[in-house]
């Protein structure tokens, strides 16, 4: 038998698998993990029990423990994966900006000249 807490949960999962198909589209390995995590989500909502004997198993008093401690996992990996990428984009606008700067200079050099 469904709860109500069980549909909103999976409405809640579906949108942000539809969200996440059509606006983050990246990598394959990417896509892999976040269908991983989407279809995790589901399982868990669908059979809360199981979250609770793989946790036993696992060594950790309770499911939603264990769920805490695998969301911490995640929205780690989510802060390296944005912090790279910020750091990507900082490196190719410094070097945009050298390169604009040393073609602004030597234009202007050509100019006075």
């Amino acid at each position: 038998m469904i709860n109500a807490i069980q549909v909103i949960l999976l409405s809640g999962i579906v949108l942000l698998a539809i969200y996440a198909y059509r606006k983050l589209r990246s990598s394959n390995l990417d896509a892999i993990l976040i269908i991983l995590f989407f279809a995790t989500g589901v399982f868990f909502v669908l059979f809360p029990d199981t979250t609770t004997k793989i946790a036993h198993w696992a060594g950790v008093g309770r499911g939603v423990d264990m769920l805490f401690y695998l969301s911490i996992l995640f929205f780690g990996f989510l802060i390296i994966k944005l912090y790279t990428k910020l750091r990507k984009l900082e490196q190719e606008v410094t070097s945009i900006v050298r390169k604009e700067s040393i073609d602004n200079a030597t234009s202007n050099s050509a100019k006075d000249s």
